[in-house]
């Protein structure tokens, strides 16, 4: 008997644990297969990130149109995605280039966007541009450039692209953000501001899509890291290096922001942390 009540617990434990695998795989399949042969666009998908975002997008099925400053990069993210891909589940993914800090641009790339399949269900403003540097220190002219890429670039495509949602009723926009957002960080002020403006800009912009049926996302990761490989064992200072200064240890890896877009599009819901 006292053997039984010293395994009960453990074994319910296994029993939960199971259970909540269970679930989790089932939401997963779930939610790939809600973006099956929808048209998802992701901006910088030539970003670690973007890269990601593609990869989770396209082997659920997503007629893609992928966006980047890099011509030779996004036929690269192409060869790595139709490699491994089942060709009779997935699409050809489409590639546009596109600066979306090149805010004149944008008009005639949205339009490009379009005429790929004459429609977008999904936009992902993945794009983004990142500073750090004390206020004094940071001139006027980057602080403009880095609201025209985090704020008035994908403000301005998502403009572009909103009239064909709203004439056809459906459709979702996703700003992938950053909890600087939410809350200012010393070093960050330039960066922190453009995306506190974005956040303002993607509230609003839901509440007055609710009566087209278009959903409004915004995914707040806190900071991801994007090193490929471990310091080479015995390297100490390189360790030391990523872990004092770096703060790898601290980040969200990619793989994990994507999959939480991907359960954001899914479910539709307003806001995702993007976090383990």
């Amino acid at each position: 008997m006292g053997i039984l009540a010293v395994l009960a617990l453990p074994l319910v434990i296994l029993g939960i644990s199971g259970i909540i695998y269970i679930y989790q795989s089932v939401i997963w399949l779930l939610s790939r297969s809600a973006v099956q042969n929808k048209v998802v666009v992701i901006t910088d998908a030539i970003s670690r990130l973007g890269n990601e975002c593609s990869r989770v997008f396209h082997a659920g099925g997503a007629r893609l149109v992928l966006c980047g400053r890099t011509w030779e990069k996004l036929e690269a993210l192409y060869d790595a995605l139709i490699s491994v891909a089942d060709p009779s589940m997935t699409y050809t993914p489409k590639l546009i280039l596109l600066d979306i800090s090149d805010i004149d641009c944008i008009q005639d790339v949205a339009r490009e966007i379009l005429d790929c399949y004459g429609c977008v269900d999904v936009l992902i403003n993945n794009a983004s541009m990142k500073v750090k540097g004390a206020v004094q220190s940071i001139s006027l002219e980057l602080d403009k450039k880095i609201m025209d890429a985090n704020y008035f670039g994908p403000v301005t495509l998502t403009k572009a692209i909103l009239p064909n949602m709203i004439s056809r009723r459906t459709g979702q926009i996703v700003l992938i953000n950053s909890i600087q957002g939410k809350i200012g960080i010393p070093f960050r002020a330039a960066y922190a501001a453009s995306k506190h403006a974005a956040v303002g800009f993607f509230d609003c912009l839901r509440a007055e899509m609710e009566e087209f049926d278009i959903s409004v996302s915004t995914v707040n990761p806190t900071f991801i890291y994007s090193y490929h490989h471990q310091p080479v064992s015995g390297n100490w200072e390189a360790s030391i290096w990523k872990l004092f200064f770096r703060k790898v240890e601290y980040g969200v890896h990619p793989v994990e922001v994507a999959e939480e877009v991907l359960r954001t599009v899914n479910s539709k819901k307003q806001e995702g942390l993007g976090k383990r």
